[in-house]
């Protein structure tokens, strides 16, 4: 593990030896002064706030040498006009951090990076899904950006125990994968057991989201036609199976959320069921419902 060092220039030599960095345009890099000493950020154009950031630089490059604190820990906690901000002192994570898309601040004298998590990614709308609708209900539904998804979760259950818990997948892709639960009444084996699995995933990149994780936490098995997970892309349906105990999975660059643990008649279930009464529905309802019993029966048989 290689550390920030105190001399800024070491650090920027580190930053710009690395090829995915030195060798992308959009990786923006600029000196400046901040109170007298010299310092370096690093950013992905795109996606940092440009107006937020404008002021953020503004207010530092007004700071006076006497007003400069000791280390970048209070620099943290005492200068800086944001709320979410975190200090490292780990180049490889810093470089993680950048590529995701942090704001990187280095300053001569400290021997930690300041990461400003200012991203903001590029995301559709949250509009009604186009093949999950619902006679009643909400209109929202889960897009492609996972932040915007575990707040659309997060505004149905707001309870101290639900729980959202980031872990990562892919040597190359590093993509973003959240483990949604009510710790009060989700099995805590079974979420164990997807921790260890995820965790555990050896690949390269999930290259189609959500599919190539379940194929990698659950391999297919040719006696067994049913599927393993469900599929939503509605906000409310989620936050229904959390509050049932089920377990919510989110993969960033996915508008589906994978529901597990699953049953046959889970999988039967469609969006205007959790707001009608499975009595009077439809007749191609129960005629699905029948049909799918006794085809499982003849399976099993």
């Amino acid at each position: 593990m290689q550390k920030v060092s105190q001399k800024l220039k070491d650090n920027v030599d580190y930053m710009q030896e690395q090829k995915g960095i030195k060798d992308s345009f959009d990786i923006v890099y600029r000196k400046i002064m901040i109170g007298e000493r010299d310092a370096a950020m690093f950013l992905v154009d795109g996606f940092c706030k440009d107006e937020m950031m404008q002021k953020f630089l503004q207010f530092l490059m007004e700071l006076k040498a006497e007003d400069m604190p000791a280390n970048a820990n209070e620099m943290a906690e005492s200068f800086m006009p944001y709320v979410e901000i975190d200090v490292l002192d780990d180049l490889e994570k810093i470089k993680f951090f950048l590529l995701s898309g942090s704001f990187l601040l280095f300053i001569d004298g400290f021997d930690q990076c300041i990461l400003i998590d200012s991203r903001t990614y590029p995301a559709r709308s949250v509009d009604e899904p186009e093949k999950d609708k619902s006679l009643r209900g909400s209109r929202d539904g889960f897009v492609e950006t996972i932040i915007f998804n575990t707040a659309l979760i997060r505004r149905r259950i707001r309870s101290s125990s639900l729980r959202m818990e980031m872990m990562n997948a892919g040597t190359t892709s590093k993509t973003d994968i959240v483990l949604c639960y009510m710790e009060d009444r989700s099995d805590a084996a079974m979420v164990q057991k997807l921790k260890e699995r995820i965790q555990s995933i050896k690949i390269d990149a999930l290259t189609m989201n959500q599919e190539s994780l379940a194929e990698a936490i659950y391999q297919r098995k040719w006696f067994n036609p049913y599927p393993k997970f469900k599929y939503t892309e509605r906000p409310d349906t989620a936050a229904a199976e959390i509050l049932d105990g089920g377990i919510i999975i989110l993969v960033d660059n996915s508008p589906n959320a994978m529901i597990l643990p699953v049953s046959l008649f889970d999988i039967m279930e469609e969006a205007n069921d959790y707001y009608f009464p499975p009595v009077t529905g439809t007749y191609l309802r129960i005629s699905r419902m029948l049909i799918t019993l006794l085809s499982y029966i003849i399976s099993v048989c």
